[in-house]
């Protein structure tokens, strides 16, 4: 039976023949799975860096990790929903593969296929809703929206929304934010897009 630390949002590789069906729709035939299976890896490489659970007090548990791939994938989705064809059909597909992933790592865990479906569609309900909070923060560019809403769901209420930790992880998600605003179709798609570690975000008290 694989470790579960080991499973963790693991990364998938799909091709053009897997239209697995999904909570939000199937792969899209225009777009690249190439292309998805890095947006996907990069994704899951963030969500993976030491640092958060190291530094900003993040649970290194299936929940945890499932709290910040919502957080940073959400980051993704929402500029590529914003750029040009095929930024659009991008997002619906890279949500797909993150959901395909989950699917996949639940069962890596030992989770049963009677259970995992139930299970799916509570992340899937979990990931929209974190999902419109986060933006509630992002588009009027409040701070305290957002630190009120990663302090209850990716710190799960451990940490108060002015605490150290939380206000680390505001500033690293507008340092990513700022870097993807500038990040065009063709960016994503040709890949190399540089952003920024958790690690470079400095520690404040």
């Amino acid at each position: 039976m694989p470790n579960p630390r080991q499973s963790h949002l693991q990364a998938r590789t799909y091709t053009r023949s897997q239209e697995i069906q999904m909570p939000f729709g199937l792969f899209r035939r225009s777009t690249s799975p190439q292309v998805i299976n890095r947006l996907h890896g990069e994704i899951v490489a963030l969500v993976r860096q030491p640092s958060l659970y190291r530094d900003y007090g993040v649970e290194d548990t299936f929940d945890g990790r499932f709290e910040l791939l919502v957080l940073i994938s959400a980051l993704f989705v929402r500029r590529l929903a914003l750029v040009p064809a095929p930024g659009p059909d991008l997002a619906q597909a890279l949500t797909d593969a993150i959901f395909a992933g989950l699917d996949a790592t639940l069962r890596e865990m030992g989770v049963g296929d009677l259970t995992v479906p139930k299970r799916m569609k509570k992340l899937a309900s979990s990931f929209l809703g974190r999902r419109q909070a986060y933006e509630d923060g992002l588009r009027s560019g409040d701070r305290e929206v957002l630190a009120s809403a990663l302090s209850r769901n990716v710190h799960g209420g451990t940490r108060a929304p002015g605490s150290p930790e939380v206000q680390r992880l505001v500033r690293y998600v507008f340092a990513i934010l700022a870097v993807l605003q500038s990040v065009s179709v063709e960016d994503f798609t040709r890949g190399g897009i540089a952003l920024p570690s958790a690690e470079s975000i400095e520690e404040r008290s």
